[in-house]
């Protein structure tokens, strides 16, 4: 059990430190080929930081072990907000862009509502058993594609043409150097996913927890580990958008990308108490979306951000009562 442990939070580290290390590689190949700062930001340093969530659910869909992917993403969307937004917002009252409020916030919301949907084959259709299949998978990649082509949108309307490349905060190394940061940080995705996801399912069996149970709170607070860096950081620094905006567009990821990819390589059965949980992801996203008008308009507070954070710990004395 302790070997597990310890092999688990290496694996975890070795995880985080692998995607870092593609985005900073891959980045720098696309700066020193002359590719603009807003293309690099939509496709490798997003989907790097999704890295971590996607490589573990991958691997924990090809072992059959479902329980953690499926925890993972709903896990780590419910600590998102829990958590990660209501520490940040506990440093300083969090401004929210209006587009984010009614377009961003609500786009999450459509996400998790759809794999409930979708999810839910027992009630819905009266069927034998909850199933994300394929045929989800791939819708909910549709719906990823339109979110992709709205943020790029966003980018190019608000991009400064005169912006200078030295201020995108993008460091280059040497061709060679890049190339060997972005072989190394996918070795390291690989390797410390793997060693993450396999000793989870033994510390799961060797404890008597479920495998969700284990996805839902350990490997999902381990994955956003870079997300709640990142909102903090921000949050210090006053950078609002950047802080509520890796919250939100992190949980549209999750979902829309991750879990769709994921349900393509292998249908995900859902289990009742998975289905719970989805319910709450639901509830705590409406919650972020209607703290948005309670108070000060477009702020997430101080007292919200307790709240969350309070809500999270309550959470996870629910989740270890039901083992």
């Amino acid at each position: 059990m302790i070997l597990a442990i310890i092999l688990l939070i290496v694996g975890l580290v070795i995880l985080i430190f692998g995607a870092d290390t593609l985005v900073k590689g891959a980045s720098s190949i696309s700066r020193k080929a002359g590719i603009p700062p807003i293309v690099i930001g939509l496709t490798i340093v997003a989907f790097g930081t999704s890295a971590p969530e996607l490589i573990v659910n991958i691997l924990s869909a090809l072992k059959g072990s479902t329980d953690i992917a499926i925890g993972n993403i709903i896990g780590s969307n419910i600590a998102n907000i829990l958590l990660i937004g209501g520490i940040a917002a506990l440093i300083v009252d969090l401004k929210v862009q209006k587009s984010t409020t009614w377009k961003e916030i609500p786009f999450a919301l459509l996400a998790v509502v759809m794999v409930l949907i979708m999810g839910a084959d027992k009630f819905l259709d009266g069927g034998n058993k909850n199933l994300l299949t394929r045929t989800d998978g791939l819708a909910l990649i549709g719906f990823f594609i339109i979110f992709l082509y709205y943020t790029a949108q966003i980018a190019i309307g608000g991009k400064d043409s005169t912006e200078k490349k030295e201020d995108d905060g993008i460091k280059t190394y040497s061709y060679l150097i890049s190339i060997l940061m972005t072989i190394g940080g996918l070795v390291g995705l690989f390797l410390g996913g793997n060693l993450l996801v396999e000793n989870a399912i033994k510390i799961a069996k060797e404890a008597g927890l479920s495998e969700m149970f284990i996805g839902l709170t350990i490997v999902a607070i381990g994955t956003s580990l870079p997300e709640l860096a990142t909102s903090i950081i921000a949050a210090r620094k006053g950078q609002d958008d950047i802080a509520m905006g890796n919250i939100v567009g992190s949980n549209i990821f999750n979902v829309f990308w991750i879990l769709g990819l994921t349900s393509t390589i292998k249908s995900i059965p859902i289990s009742s108490t998975a289905i719970v949980d989805i319910v709450i992801c639901s509830l705590v996203t409406s919650t972020l979306f209607l703290f948005m008008f309670i108070g000060k308009k477009h702020k997430l507070q101080k007292w919200q951000g307790g709240f969350f954070v309070l809500s999270y710990i309550v959470y996870t004395v629910y989740l270890i009562n039901r083992g």
